[in-house]
């Protein structure tokens, strides 16, 4: 195994973990943007109003994208199976 596909594995690792976590990451952001918008308008200081929602955001995109993380998983983990044979020799 070469220096090259070394890194090429390991970019490829990142990028699928990237591409994973990239729609709950959006949406936690979106979310404490607009929390934090509405609390300096309303001067509310409390830490759960902006924590429950975020969850509560999170969580919902992550159900709702579930069977495409669990498809593009697979799909990059038989992809890397397949590979193997010609990154051991």
């Amino acid at each position: 195994m070469t220096d090259a596909a070394v890194v090429d594995l390991a970019r490829n690792a990142v990028m699928m973990a990237l591409a994973l976590a990239t729609p709950m990451l959006t949406v936690a952001l979106g979310v404490g943007l607009g929390i934090s918008v509405f609390q300096s308008v309303t001067q509310i200081q409390d830490q759960t109003l902006s924590f429950v929602p975020k969850l509560m955001a999170v969580t919902g995109v992550f159900l709702l994208g579930l069977p495409w993380m669990i498809q593009t998983a697979v799909k990059y983990t038989a992809e890397l199976f397949r590979s193997l044979p010609s990154l051991v020799s």
